[in-house]
């Protein structure tokens, strides 16, 4: 088999991305999505449909995943059925728990497939020019087989070790991003109802040296409130949060600030904006829920009732606000020491 041939299965930003660089490289490139249509540019450009998780696997020795979470990984695994077989090597850029990680690895090698763990860093833009950070974890000698694909999508490759290492160096970069934004959706909330102008306030944040690249993404994104397309969608955000906070819980380390920005995260989901980007909780912790999409051409999406809806009001925003407000303290109460049971 060629081994320039490589799957791409899961099309979200970041997979549509690194499948942009690899064809960039020279590679053949296969595609598979749940949902067909995202695989359209990618066609464009040059790569293959896959009309199945296993025709996609079956066509190709060396596999990237691209998935939301632990169960679209399971799953599309057992989609891909008998095309899993010996000699398979799969690079895993999904971001799960080290304790899953650890597990799936191990269950694929005793079948003779060869999972590396490839956690990457970056936007969508960085993806697609091939210039993310990306981590690796597992053995040695398997990491360094798929170095070219590796190459291909990352400006910078670390080898962090055994398996797990880099699944829970990506969950601590998360971390500090989820806290960062949420403390700065926060601050300037704050500000803003203390009577100081929001642009202004969100520019000069962003300009500081109180920022960084992410925080000033975020602000720029939160003064022009344009959250679709989403950089990193705020139910990712939520589901990693929540990984990072419960692997922090399991070695015994209190996270009552980061536990109450998982909180705020899910709240932000329940309000039906979980595929904005992570940004759009400066709007739905201030209980506006609005600015979900492009405002600056008047296409407004506000929450109500739990769903994103074009064209409709708020229905009772302070009681959204309320109740994030009561969950935040409420996690910040249980998990500081010497806080209620």
């Amino acid at each position: 088999m060629d081994t320039k041939t490589i799957a791409v299965v899961g099309l979200g930003v970041m997979g549509s991305g690194m499948a942009t660089s690899l064809l960039g490289h020279g590679y053949r490139v296969l595609v598979h999505n749940r949902t067909a249509a995202k695989a359209a540019p990618l066609l464009d450009r040059g790569a293959e449909l896959a009309a199945s998780a296993e025709a996609a696997v079956a066509g190709a020795d060396r596999v990237l995943l691209s998935l939301a979470d632990e169960p679209a990984v399971d799953a599309v695994l057992a989609a891909a059925g008998p095309a899993l077989r010996p000699g398979l090597v799969i690079v895993d850029t999904s971001t799960v728990s080290a304790e899953y990680s650890r597990a799936l690895t191990a269950r694929l090698a005793s079948a003779g497939i060869t999972r590396i763990e490839a956690c990457v860093l970056g936007n969508p833009a960085q993806a697609a020019a091939g210039q993310l950070r990306v981590l690796t974890a597992g053995a040695r000698p398997a990491v360094e087989s798929a170095g070219d694909v590796l190459a291909a999508i990352g400006r910078e490759v670390s080898y962090l070790g055994p398996v797990g290492n880099a699944a829970t160096t990506k969950l601590v970069f998360n971390l500090l991003l989820g806290g960062q934004v949420a403390a700065l959706a926060e601050a300037v909330n704050y500000g803003v109802a203390a009577g100081l102008d929001r642009d202004r306030l969100l520019t000069a944040i962003g300009a500081s040296g109180f920022s960084s690249k992410v925080l000033s993404f975020r602000a720029d994104l939160m003064r022009s409130r344009r959250y679709e397309p989403a950089a990193f969608r705020s139910e990712l955000m939520a589901k990693d949060l929540k990984l990072g906070t419960g692997a922090a819980a399991e070695a015994g380390i209190a996270t009552p600030v980061l536990t109450a920005a998982a909180l705020a995260y899910e709240a932000v989901v329940a309000a039906g904006a979980g595929d904005a980007d992570a940004a759009v909780l400066i709007d739905i912790a201030d209980g506006v829920g609005a600015g979900v999409g492009d405002v600056a051409a008047g296409d407004q999406v506000h929450v109500a009732g739990g769903v994103a809806d074009p064209g409709r009001g708020v229905a009772d925003p302070s009681r959204l606000a309320a109740a994030v407000r009561a969950d935040v303290d409420a996690a910040i109460l249980s998990d500081t020491p010497g806080g209620p049971a």
